[in-house]
Protein backbone atom coordinates (compact mmCIF):
# COMPACT_ATOMS: atom_id res chain seq x y z
CA UNK A 1 0.00 0.00 0.00
CA UNK A 2 1.52 3.32 -1.08
CA UNK A 3 1.62 6.02 1.54
CA UNK A 4 -0.34 8.52 -0.56
CA UNK A 5 -3.18 6.00 -0.95
CA UNK A 6 -3.60 5.81 2.81
CA UNK A 7 -3.22 9.52 3.37
CA UNK A 8 -5.26 11.13 0.63
CA UNK A 9 -8.14 8.80 -0.18
CA UNK A 10 -9.95 9.82 -3.35
CA UNK A 11 -8.61 9.23 -6.80
CA UNK A 12 -10.00 10.16 -10.19
CA UNK A 13 -12.76 7.52 -10.18
CA UNK A 14 -16.27 8.14 -8.90
CA UNK A 15 -16.48 7.27 -5.19
CA UNK A 16 -17.41 3.69 -4.37
CA UNK A 17 -19.34 4.94 -1.34
CA UNK A 18 -22.15 7.48 -1.17
CA UNK A 19 -22.42 9.42 2.07
CA UNK A 20 -25.76 10.33 3.57
CA UNK A 21 -25.30 13.79 2.04
CA UNK A 22 -24.72 12.29 -1.41
CA UNK A 23 -27.87 10.20 -1.07
CA UNK A 24 -29.89 13.20 0.08
CA UNK A 25 -28.74 15.13 -3.01
CA UNK A 26 -29.91 12.20 -5.17
CA UNK A 27 -33.42 12.57 -3.80
CA UNK A 28 -33.22 9.83 -1.16
CA UNK A 29 -34.24 10.38 2.44
CA UNK A 30 -36.84 12.83 3.72
CA UNK A 31 -38.08 15.67 1.53
CA UNK A 32 -36.65 18.93 2.87
CA UNK A 33 -37.91 21.36 0.20
CA UNK A 34 -39.30 24.51 1.84
CA UNK A 35 -38.47 23.07 5.28
CA UNK A 36 -36.65 25.33 7.79
CA UNK A 37 -33.38 23.61 8.69
CA UNK A 38 -30.81 24.01 11.46
CA UNK A 39 -27.58 22.56 10.07
CA UNK A 40 -24.76 21.21 12.26
CA UNK A 41 -21.73 20.92 9.98
CA UNK A 42 -18.05 21.66 9.39
CA UNK A 43 -15.65 21.77 6.39
CA UNK A 44 -15.72 17.98 5.87
CA UNK A 45 -19.50 18.09 5.35
CA UNK A 46 -19.10 17.60 1.61
CA UNK A 47 -20.31 15.25 -1.11
CA UNK A 48 -18.01 12.93 -3.00
CA UNK A 49 -17.60 15.80 -5.47
CA UNK A 50 -16.66 18.26 -2.70
CA UNK A 51 -19.93 20.19 -2.66
CA UNK A 52 -20.61 21.49 0.83
CA UNK A 53 -23.80 20.66 2.75
CA UNK A 54 -24.88 24.32 2.77
CA UNK A 55 -24.88 24.31 -1.03
CA UNK A 56 -26.67 20.96 -1.15
CA UNK A 57 -29.43 22.27 1.12
CA UNK A 58 -29.92 25.27 -1.18
CA UNK A 59 -30.11 23.01 -4.24
CA UNK A 60 -32.71 20.86 -2.50
CA UNK A 61 -34.83 23.91 -1.75
CA UNK A 62 -34.41 23.66 2.02
CA UNK A 63 -34.28 26.89 4.02
CA UNK A 64 -31.25 26.91 6.30
CA UNK A 65 -32.26 29.18 9.18
CA UNK A 66 -29.40 28.37 11.57
CA UNK A 67 -25.83 27.08 11.34
CA UNK A 68 -24.18 25.27 14.25
CA UNK A 69 -20.45 24.56 14.51
CA UNK A 70 -18.75 21.85 16.63
CA UNK A 71 -15.30 22.02 18.24
CA UNK A 72 -12.84 23.89 15.96
CA UNK A 73 -15.70 25.94 14.50
CA UNK A 74 -17.66 25.96 11.27
CA UNK A 75 -14.45 26.52 9.31
CA UNK A 76 -12.27 24.29 11.56
CA UNK A 77 -9.80 27.14 12.07
CA UNK A 78 -9.60 26.85 15.87
CA UNK A 79 -7.10 24.53 17.53
CA UNK A 80 -8.03 21.79 20.00
CA UNK A 81 -9.74 22.99 23.19
CA UNK A 82 -9.76 26.56 21.83
CA UNK A 83 -13.09 28.15 22.67
CA UNK A 84 -14.99 29.52 19.71
CA UNK A 85 -16.84 32.47 21.20
CA UNK A 86 -19.31 32.79 18.35
CA UNK A 87 -19.64 32.15 14.65
CA UNK A 88 -19.79 35.03 12.20
CA UNK A 89 -23.11 34.97 10.33
CA UNK A 90 -23.00 33.40 6.88
CA UNK A 91 -24.76 36.03 4.75
CA UNK A 92 -28.12 36.38 6.54
CA UNK A 93 -28.00 33.03 8.38
CA UNK A 94 -27.38 33.14 12.17
CA UNK A 95 -24.44 30.95 13.14
CA UNK A 96 -23.53 29.58 16.57
CA UNK A 97 -20.61 27.84 18.23
CA UNK A 98 -21.20 24.65 20.21
CA UNK A 99 -17.74 24.80 21.76
CA UNK A 100 -17.24 27.70 24.13
CA UNK A 101 -15.77 28.34 27.56
CA UNK A 102 -18.03 26.05 29.61
CA UNK A 103 -19.55 22.58 29.43
CA UNK A 104 -22.97 24.22 29.07
CA UNK A 105 -21.80 25.82 25.81
CA UNK A 106 -21.57 22.36 24.22
CA UNK A 107 -25.35 22.11 23.92
CA UNK A 108 -27.46 24.46 21.82
CA UNK A 109 -30.37 26.35 23.30
CA UNK A 110 -33.75 25.90 21.60
CA UNK A 111 -33.57 29.54 20.53
CA UNK A 112 -30.53 28.75 18.37
CA UNK A 113 -32.74 26.67 16.06
CA UNK A 114 -34.67 29.79 14.96
CA UNK A 115 -37.93 27.94 14.42
CA UNK A 116 -36.40 25.08 12.42
CA UNK A 117 -38.47 21.97 11.78
CA UNK A 118 -35.37 19.83 11.33
CA UNK A 119 -31.90 19.57 12.82
CA UNK A 120 -29.67 18.10 10.11
CA UNK A 121 -26.30 16.76 11.33
CA UNK A 122 -23.45 16.14 8.90
CA UNK A 123 -20.09 15.63 10.63
CA UNK A 124 -17.14 13.43 9.69
CA UNK A 125 -16.08 11.37 12.72
CA UNK A 126 -12.72 9.62 13.17
CA UNK A 127 -13.77 6.48 15.03
CA UNK A 128 -12.46 7.19 18.52
CA UNK A 129 -14.48 8.07 21.61
CA UNK A 130 -12.18 11.05 22.32
CA UNK A 131 -13.14 12.74 19.06
CA UNK A 132 -15.80 15.16 20.18
CA UNK A 133 -18.02 15.53 17.10
CA UNK A 134 -20.24 12.57 17.95
CA UNK A 135 -20.89 13.99 21.43
CA UNK A 136 -21.78 17.37 19.91
CA UNK A 137 -24.22 15.52 17.65
CA UNK A 138 -25.74 13.67 20.63
CA UNK A 139 -26.18 16.79 22.77
CA UNK A 140 -27.62 18.82 19.90
CA UNK A 141 -29.99 16.02 18.89
CA UNK A 142 -31.30 15.62 22.45
CA UNK A 143 -32.07 19.34 22.71
CA UNK A 144 -33.69 19.35 19.27
CA UNK A 145 -35.89 16.32 19.95
CA UNK A 146 -37.02 17.74 23.28
CA UNK A 147 -37.87 20.99 21.47
CA UNK A 148 -40.05 19.14 18.97
CA UNK A 149 -37.70 19.16 15.98
CA UNK A 150 -37.05 16.15 13.83
CA UNK A 151 -33.39 15.10 13.61
CA UNK A 152 -31.70 13.79 10.48
CA UNK A 153 -28.15 12.45 10.78
CA UNK A 154 -26.41 12.19 7.42
CA UNK A 155 -24.09 9.26 7.99
CA UNK A 156 -20.48 8.94 6.86
CA UNK A 157 -18.02 6.04 6.89
CA UNK A 158 -15.93 5.27 9.93
CA UNK A 159 -12.57 6.00 8.28
CA UNK A 160 -10.66 3.42 10.34
CA UNK A 161 -13.10 0.53 9.90
CA UNK A 162 -15.87 -1.07 11.86
CA UNK A 163 -15.20 -4.79 12.29
CA UNK A 164 -15.52 -6.32 15.75
CA UNK A 165 -11.86 -7.30 15.76
CA UNK A 166 -10.89 -3.67 15.14
CA UNK A 167 -12.59 -2.50 18.34
CA UNK A 168 -10.03 -1.50 20.99
CA UNK A 169 -10.12 -0.46 24.61
CA UNK A 170 -12.43 -1.01 27.51
CA UNK A 171 -15.11 0.84 29.42
CA UNK A 172 -15.46 4.23 31.08
CA UNK A 173 -15.58 3.89 34.85
CA UNK A 174 -18.59 5.43 36.65
CA UNK A 175 -18.29 9.21 37.04
CA UNK A 176 -15.40 9.40 34.55
CA UNK A 177 -17.61 10.55 31.66
CA UNK A 178 -16.52 13.78 29.96
CA UNK A 179 -16.56 15.45 26.56
CA UNK A 180 -13.87 12.97 25.44
CA UNK A 181 -16.21 10.16 26.47
CA UNK A 182 -19.75 11.33 27.11
CA UNK A 183 -21.14 7.78 27.03
CA UNK A 184 -19.62 4.42 27.91
CA UNK A 185 -18.14 3.11 24.66
CA UNK A 186 -14.85 1.51 23.65
CA UNK A 187 -11.98 3.79 22.67
CA UNK A 188 -11.93 2.57 19.07
CA UNK A 189 -15.60 1.78 18.77
CA UNK A 190 -15.87 0.69 15.14
CA UNK A 191 -19.19 2.52 14.61
CA UNK A 192 -20.25 5.28 12.27
CA UNK A 193 -21.36 8.57 13.73
CA UNK A 194 -24.96 7.69 12.90
CA UNK A 195 -24.73 4.33 14.64
CA UNK A 196 -22.95 5.65 17.73
CA UNK A 197 -25.10 8.76 18.10
CA UNK A 198 -28.27 6.66 17.93
CA UNK A 199 -26.83 4.19 20.47
CA UNK A 200 -25.86 6.95 22.89
CA UNK A 201 -29.15 8.83 22.52
CA UNK A 202 -31.25 5.73 23.18
CA UNK A 203 -29.10 4.37 26.02
CA UNK A 204 -28.89 7.75 27.75
CA UNK A 205 -32.70 7.77 27.75
CA UNK A 206 -33.25 11.52 27.79
CA UNK A 207 -35.35 11.22 24.62
CA UNK A 208 -36.82 8.37 22.61
CA UNK A 209 -36.22 7.40 19.01
CA UNK A 210 -39.32 9.14 17.68
CA UNK A 211 -38.25 11.90 15.29
CA UNK A 212 -34.68 10.58 14.92
CA UNK A 213 -33.56 9.35 11.50
CA UNK A 214 -30.19 8.23 10.14
CA UNK A 215 -29.67 8.37 6.38
CA UNK A 216 -27.12 5.61 5.86
CA UNK A 217 -24.17 5.52 3.51
CA UNK A 218 -24.52 3.38 0.40
CA UNK A 219 -21.73 1.00 -0.49
CA UNK A 220 -19.81 1.12 2.79
CA UNK A 221 -18.89 -2.15 4.50
CA UNK A 222 -17.48 -2.57 7.97
CA UNK A 223 -14.14 -3.83 6.67
CA UNK A 224 -13.60 -0.72 4.52
CA UNK A 225 -11.00 1.87 5.43
CA UNK A 226 -11.35 5.40 4.12
CA UNK A 227 -8.93 5.08 1.22
CA UNK A 228 -11.12 2.27 -0.14
CA UNK A 229 -14.24 4.46 -0.30
CA UNK A 230 -13.00 6.71 -3.10
CA UNK A 231 -14.20 9.72 -1.10
CA UNK A 232 -11.99 12.81 -0.81
CA UNK A 233 -10.18 13.30 2.49
CA UNK A 234 -11.12 16.72 3.86
CA UNK A 235 -9.51 17.62 7.18
CA UNK A 236 -12.29 17.21 9.75
CA UNK A 237 -10.14 19.07 12.29
CA UNK A 238 -6.89 21.05 12.06
CA UNK A 239 -4.65 18.22 13.26
CA UNK A 240 -6.15 15.36 11.25
CA UNK A 241 -4.38 15.91 7.90
CA UNK A 242 -4.30 12.32 6.68
CA UNK A 243 -5.88 8.94 7.15
CA UNK A 244 -2.58 7.81 8.65
CA UNK A 245 -3.16 10.27 11.48
CA UNK A 246 -6.69 8.91 11.90
CA UNK A 247 -5.43 5.32 12.14
CA UNK A 248 -3.02 6.08 14.97
CA UNK A 249 -5.25 8.63 16.73
CA UNK A 250 -7.19 6.23 19.05
CA UNK A 251 -3.92 5.46 20.79
CA UNK A 252 -1.91 8.61 20.23
CA UNK A 253 -4.54 10.96 21.60
CA UNK A 254 -3.59 9.56 25.02
CA UNK A 255 -0.44 11.68 24.72
CA UNK A 256 -2.63 14.73 25.33
CA UNK A 257 -2.77 13.51 28.92
CA UNK A 258 1.03 13.77 29.26
CA UNK A 259 3.82 16.30 28.76
CA UNK A 260 4.85 14.53 25.55
CA UNK A 261 4.30 16.41 22.31
CA UNK A 262 1.72 14.54 20.23
CA UNK A 263 3.10 16.27 17.15
CA UNK A 264 0.82 19.29 17.06
CA UNK A 265 2.79 22.06 15.41
CA UNK A 266 4.29 19.59 12.90
CA UNK A 267 2.99 18.44 9.53
CA UNK A 268 2.29 14.93 10.89
CA UNK A 269 0.46 15.26 14.22
CA UNK A 270 -0.10 12.01 16.12
CA UNK A 271 2.25 10.17 13.75
CA UNK A 272 5.21 12.21 15.07
CA UNK A 273 5.69 12.54 18.82
CA UNK A 274 8.38 13.05 21.45
CA UNK A 275 9.92 15.51 23.92
CA UNK A 276 13.17 17.45 24.46
CA UNK A 277 14.25 14.93 27.07
CA UNK A 278 13.80 11.89 24.79
CA UNK A 279 16.32 10.31 22.44
CA UNK A 280 14.60 8.95 19.36
CA UNK A 281 16.84 5.95 18.77
CA UNK A 282 16.41 4.70 22.32
CA UNK A 283 12.62 5.11 22.08
CA UNK A 284 12.47 3.26 18.76
CA UNK A 285 14.53 0.39 20.17
CA UNK A 286 12.31 0.18 23.26
CA UNK A 287 9.18 -0.06 21.12
CA UNK A 288 10.71 -2.68 18.84
CA UNK A 289 11.70 -4.73 21.88
CA UNK A 290 8.20 -4.69 23.40
CA UNK A 291 6.05 -7.67 22.51
CA UNK A 292 3.85 -6.92 19.47
CA UNK A 293 3.86 -3.18 20.19
CA UNK A 294 3.65 -2.03 16.57
CA UNK A 295 0.93 -3.96 14.71
CA UNK A 296 0.65 -2.57 11.18
CA UNK A 297 3.30 0.05 11.86
CA UNK A 298 6.98 0.74 11.44
CA UNK A 299 8.86 3.17 13.63
CA UNK A 300 11.59 5.64 12.69
CA UNK A 301 13.59 7.83 15.10
CA UNK A 302 13.74 11.53 14.31
CA UNK A 303 14.19 15.02 15.68
CA UNK A 304 11.53 17.67 15.23
CA UNK A 305 10.66 21.18 16.32
CA UNK A 306 6.97 21.96 16.90
CA UNK A 307 5.92 25.38 15.66
CA UNK A 308 3.17 25.75 18.27
CA UNK A 309 1.69 24.15 21.40
CA UNK A 310 3.90 21.84 23.49
CA UNK A 311 7.62 22.66 23.20
CA UNK A 312 7.04 25.27 20.49
CA UNK A 313 10.37 26.21 18.90
CA UNK A 314 12.33 23.58 20.86
CA UNK A 315 14.02 20.52 19.40
CA UNK A 316 12.41 17.27 20.47
CA UNK A 317 13.68 13.74 20.15
CA UNK A 318 11.10 11.18 19.19
CA UNK A 319 9.82 8.85 16.53
CA UNK A 320 7.43 8.77 13.62
CA UNK A 321 4.90 5.98 13.23
CA UNK A 322 4.63 4.84 9.61
CA UNK A 323 1.50 2.94 8.55
CA UNK A 324 2.55 -0.10 6.50
CA UNK A 325 -0.47 -2.38 6.93
CA UNK A 326 -3.53 -0.18 7.57
CA UNK A 327 -5.97 -2.97 8.40
CA UNK A 328 -3.57 -4.40 10.99
CA UNK A 329 -3.03 -1.18 12.96
CA UNK A 330 -4.07 -1.40 16.61
CA UNK A 331 -2.91 1.98 17.81
CA UNK A 332 -4.16 1.72 21.37
CA UNK A 333 -1.80 -1.20 21.96
CA UNK A 334 1.00 0.82 20.37
CA UNK A 335 0.45 3.86 22.57
CA UNK A 336 0.25 1.76 25.72
CA UNK A 337 3.75 0.59 24.76
CA UNK A 338 4.78 4.20 24.03
CA UNK A 339 3.67 5.29 27.49
CA UNK A 340 5.51 2.39 29.14
CA UNK A 341 8.71 3.21 27.25
CA UNK A 342 8.65 6.98 27.69
CA UNK A 343 7.87 6.69 31.42
CA UNK A 344 10.91 4.47 31.81
CA UNK A 345 13.25 6.38 29.49
CA UNK A 346 12.21 9.75 30.89
CA UNK A 347 13.62 8.85 34.32
CA UNK A 348 11.21 11.22 36.06
CA UNK A 349 10.90 13.78 33.26
CA UNK A 350 7.61 12.41 31.96
CA UNK A 351 4.55 13.73 33.79
CA UNK A 352 0.79 13.46 33.58
CA UNK A 353 -1.12 16.56 32.55
CA UNK A 354 -2.69 18.28 35.57
CA UNK A 355 -4.07 21.41 33.85
CA UNK A 356 -7.83 21.54 33.14
CA UNK A 357 -8.78 19.33 30.21
CA UNK A 358 -12.06 19.42 28.27
CA UNK A 359 -13.90 21.35 31.01
CA UNK A 360 -12.67 19.06 33.83
CA UNK A 361 -10.15 20.27 36.42
CA UNK A 362 -10.40 17.81 39.31
CA UNK A 363 -8.54 14.79 37.86
CA UNK A 364 -5.67 14.04 35.49
CA UNK A 365 -6.51 14.22 31.80
CA UNK A 366 -5.12 10.72 31.26
CA UNK A 367 -7.86 9.33 33.50
CA UNK A 368 -10.56 10.98 31.37
CA UNK A 369 -9.01 9.63 28.19
CA UNK A 370 -8.47 6.11 29.56
CA UNK A 371 -11.85 5.99 31.26
CA UNK A 372 -10.38 5.75 34.77
CA UNK A 373 -7.14 5.75 36.73
CA UNK A 374 -6.25 2.16 35.77
CA UNK A 375 -3.91 3.09 32.89
CA UNK A 376 -1.96 5.66 34.89
CA UNK A 377 -1.40 3.07 37.60
CA UNK A 378 -0.37 0.40 35.09
CA UNK A 379 2.18 2.67 33.39
CA UNK A 380 3.73 3.81 36.65
CA UNK A 381 3.98 0.16 37.74
CA UNK A 382 5.44 -0.77 34.32
CA UNK A 383 2.87 -3.52 33.88
CA UNK A 384 3.64 -5.76 30.87
CA UNK A 385 1.88 -4.78 27.65
CA UNK A 386 0.12 -8.14 27.48
CA UNK A 387 -1.29 -7.64 30.98
CA UNK A 388 -2.58 -4.16 30.10
CA UNK A 389 -4.34 -5.54 27.02
CA UNK A 390 -5.77 -8.50 28.93
CA UNK A 391 -7.19 -6.24 31.63
CA UNK A 392 -9.31 -4.43 29.03
CA UNK A 393 -10.50 -7.47 27.09
CA UNK A 394 -13.66 -8.28 29.11
CA UNK A 395 -15.01 -4.73 28.73
CA UNK A 396 -14.02 -4.65 25.06
CA UNK A 397 -15.87 -7.90 24.38
CA UNK A 398 -18.91 -6.68 26.32
CA UNK A 399 -19.06 -3.53 24.21
CA UNK A 400 -18.79 -5.51 20.97
CA UNK A 401 -21.81 -7.53 22.07
CA UNK A 402 -23.73 -4.46 23.26
CA UNK A 403 -23.26 -2.52 20.04
CA UNK A 404 -24.72 -5.22 17.76
CA UNK A 405 -28.33 -4.09 17.97
CA UNK A 406 -27.33 -0.57 16.89
CA UNK A 407 -25.28 -1.49 13.81
CA UNK A 408 -26.75 -0.23 10.55
CA UNK A 409 -24.18 -1.95 8.33
CA UNK A 410 -23.69 -5.74 8.49
CA UNK A 411 -20.52 -7.25 9.92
Amino acid sequence: MLAHDVSEGAGARAPAVLTGLDRLLRGEGPALRDQPIALLCHPASVTGQLEHATSVMARLGARVVSLLGPEHGLDAAAQDMEAVAGEAPRATIPAYSLYGETFASLSPTPEMFHGAAWLVVDLQDIGSRYYTYVWTAVLAAEVALLAGLRVLILDRPNPIGGLAEQVEGGAIAPNEESFVGLHDVAVRHGMTLGELARMAILERGRVGERGLEVLQCAGWGRSMLFFETGLPWVLPSPNMPTMGAALVYPGQCLLEGTNLSEGRGTTRPFEIFGAPWLEGQALAQALLADDDALPGLQVRPLGFKPMFQKFAGRRCGGVQLHVVAPAAVRSLRTTWAVLRATWRLGQGAMRWRTEPYEFVADRPAIDLLAGGSWLRAAIEAQAPLADIAASQEPARAAFVARRREFLLYPE
